[in-house]
């Protein structure tokens, strides 16, 4: 893919013209800055990472699947579609794919595309490469990724002697983890198609990736690739967790571990935002290893009766506020008589203490680890 990019760049700036690289099925495989004209089908290519049917249906129909050398296309006003240059990508007979141009502003001259038709046995060679690779080797890395989240050093060593990620480099593990969606085969494939365009995209840090049945995994070179990256990237919305960023693949396992447990606490508390660092996660880190079947016995009895919800909610804001009453009343817009009523009710039903630290420490994390698990579900 670095290559295809650098000379799809190259290419741009000896015309100072952008364009843009399909494959033989239009899905996007590499673009450049776009600059001067551009219609909302350039736009959208570049978005979704693929042509619409209508377009296809369109450029079909003007014969740039048959054609052999560059051709120009029309405008089709009524599918936001201005006139193109169309030059085909091909190795051997075989079609791999498209370089497009929009011929407007000022239209291309037949040096410039003679120029760009010149350039196109070296796309050819780079893109048959790369469909050669993807084809013989996704199943060998698809292992081999595995293998590493299992902490297999053969299988890290096995990518870096393949090429697939620099020897000596950092690495440092993200896990998306749909918010809504149920596991299954359409969320399978949107978490896929998401994670591959962020591979094309961000080439430079060596990605990595994987899906689960209800998870994605993107290994990158080096720190953390911002998490909106990665929300932008997917057609599903996710939670996206970090984990720490280890010196060398062979220990990735433990990065892995970690965004797992970040993503987990994402989803299961709201207040952690759309994306958590384990590094960041503070008490929720020790949480997350902690079985939640041993909380405090007044807190399960509370916990049983959904009616008892507001009393666990105040329980909790007035532990977050550090047993400030001040605080606690403002942030929940109660009267302090009111308070003080259920902080009594909670210690009768739960029979406990609020004076005593030891008695207040436990509820505090038995509430923030129901949180974790799904029995406590507050309302804001």
């Amino acid at each position: 893919m670095a290559d295809l990019q650098r000379i799809v760049d190259d290419l741009a700036a000896r015309l100072d013209r952008p364009l843009l690289l399909e494959d033989r099925l239009q899905r996007v495989v590499a673009y450049t800055e776009q600059s001067g004209a551009m219609d909302d089908i350039r736009r959208d290519s570049i978005l979704r990472r693929h042509t619409t049917p209508e377009v296809r249906s369109w450029l079909r129909a003007a014969g740039v699947f048959d054609a052999t050398a560059p051709l120009r296309t029309p405008g089709a006003p009524c599918l936001g579609l201005l006139p193109r240059v169309c030059v085909p990508v091909r190795h051997g007979g075989g079609l791999l794919g498209f370089v497009w141009f929009i011929d407007v502003e000022p239209e291309m001259t037949e040096e410039e595309v003679a120029l760009a038709a010149a350039v196109v046995p070296l796309l050819a060679l780079a893109l048959y490469h790369e469909s050669l690779a993807s084809e013989l080797a996704s199943h060998r890395e698809l292992e081999a990724v595995t293998g590493v989240l299992l902490g297999q050093s053969d299988a890290a060593r096995q990518l870096i002697e393949a090429g697939a990620f620099p020897q000596g480099q950092p690495v440092t593990v993200l896990v998306a983890r749909p918010a809504s969606a149920e596991p299954g085969e359409p969320l399978r494939m949107a978490l896929e198609q998401g994670l591959l365009a962020l591979r094309r995209r961000l080439s430079v840090h060596h990605p990595l990736h994987l899906v689960r049945y209800d998870h994605g995994v993107l290994l990158v070179a080096g720190p953390a690739i911002p998490a909106e990256e990665v929300h932008a990237a997917l057609a599903v919305p996710v939670v996206v967790g970090i984990g720490r960023t280890r010196p060398e693949l062979a220990e990735a396992a433990g990065s892995y571990a970690e965004a797992l447990h970040a993503a987990e606490a994402a989803a299961r508390v709201p207040g952690l935002g759309p994306s958590a660092e384990w590094a960041r996660l503070g008490v929720y880190r020790l949480l997350t290893r902690l079985p939640d079947h041993e909380l405090h016995p007044g807190l399960e009895y509370l916990l049983s009766d959904p009616q008892h919800l507001p009393l666990l909610e105040t329980l909790e804001t007035y532990l977050d506020l550090a047993g400030s009453a001040v605080a606690t009343s403002k942030a929940l817009r109660l009267h302090r008589t009111s308070l003080y009523y259920r902080l009594q009710r909670v210690e009768e039903l739960a029979q406990t203490d609020l004076k005593d630290g030891g008695e207040r420490l436990a509820l505090h994390l038995g509430l923030k680890l129901a949180r974790l698990s799904g029995r406590y579900r507050p309302r804001v």
